[in-house]
């Protein structure tokens, strides 16, 4: 799929476009199980949290029209969806980790010329898959913390001007002081993220730890980082625009059909209930999941499998990698 040599911009995105090309099936195979699982695992915490505090919400959506519900009220309901939306969130994590874990394989195989199944892939992900989430996590973190002491200063300086421990023209200056304070940290945030950017692939490919996949990555990225930056931030962006285009023409198809067809909420009495609106809605929740589902997985692999091959660029230029991978390949080395 690419020259066994230096890659250039046009290698790069070659390579990943050919990739997708004879890999698709077993790349979109694995996200769309994860996803899926990923999903269902949420639906079934959506649903347990509405049996659950069912009546509260029905009570909250039913109150009249004028009066306010109570927070006794709110509350169960709120803590209840807050923890499915936490869960959704870890679960999102997970699955995009796995999801990092399976792009290494295939582009392994891609690079050397080698059939792969959506079996080898999936065992090869799984494997790997604890490696690489920890690898997430800790680069995650790394890179959020400038913004975490941001905002707990933030919340802090909120504290004690409601305790009263603050005058209002604290909170007068807080509002350019952190305007200045993100200012300052996104550079060094940018800065972290690219160099820790190769820490899944090297916990693929080199079956490394967390913490030496996070120091291989950073030794791999030193001399290069602008150049990394650059295609990953074009990669990502070309992943954005081609996942803007799929949702606005959803969207517009929609929007078409609801020309042609009557709105379902005319059927509606005057004050419908909770249960009729979720059952009108039905059909454009699976719409929407199923769009995001596939948004998401290009805005994940895409990235990913431009990643894998700066990665292999990288051991390229740097370690002479290309004869090893040449004799792996059964090809002459690239001149």
């Amino acid at each position: 799929m690419i020259p066994l040599g230096p890659l250039g911009l046009g290698d790069i995105l070659g390579g990943t476009f050919a990739t997708i090309g004879r890999y698709g099936k077993q790349l979109f195979g694995v996200a769309a199980a994860v996803y899926g699982a990923a999903v269902a695992a949420v639906a079934i915490a959506l649903a347990v949290a509405y049996v659950t505090v069912g009546n509260q919400l029905r009570e909250v959506l039913d109150t009249p029209y004028g009066v306010d519900p109570t927070w006794a009220e709110i509350r169960p309901p709120l803590i209840a969806f807050g923890c499915v939306w936490l869960f959704g969130m870890v679960m999102l994590l997970a699955a995009n980790a796995l999801v990092q874990a399976a792009c290494p394989s295939v582009i392994q195989s891609a690079v050397l010329g080698r059939p792969t199944t959506f079996g080898a892939v999936w065992r090869r992900a799984l494997a790997r898959f604890p490696a690489v989430l920890g690898a997430v996590v800790l680069s995650g973190l790394i890179v959020a913390l400038p913004m975490v002491l941001l905002i707990l200063g933030f919340i802090a300086t909120l504290i004690s001007y409601l305790s009263g421990d603050a005058s209002p023209a604290d909170l007068v200056w807080l509002i350019p002081l952190g305007f200045l304070g993100a200012l300052a940290i996104t550079p060094p945030s940018i800065w972290l993220w690219v160099r820790f950017s190769l820490a899944p692939a090297v916990a693929v490919v080199e079956s490394r730890g967390p913490l030496a996949s996070l120091r291989r990555s950073a030794a791999l990225v030193r001399g290069a980082w602008w150049r990394i930056f650059g295609i990953l931030l074009l990669a990502s962006a070309m992943a954005s625009v081609a996942g803007f285009v799929i949702q606005q023409l959803v969207n517009a198809l929609t929007a078409f059909g609801n020309l042609l067809t009557p709105s379902t909420f005319s059927t509606f009495n005057v004050d419908p209930t909770a249960g009729q609106i979720l059952v009108a809605v039905s059909g454009y929740l699976v719409l929407f999941m199923i769009v995001q589902l596939i948004t998401q997985f290009i805005t994940t692999t895409f990235p990913q499998l431009v990643l894998n091959l700066l990665y292999v660029d990288q051991r390229i230029r740097t370690e002479n990698l290309a004869p090893t991978l040449a004799e792996a390949a059964g090809t002459p080395p690239h001149l």
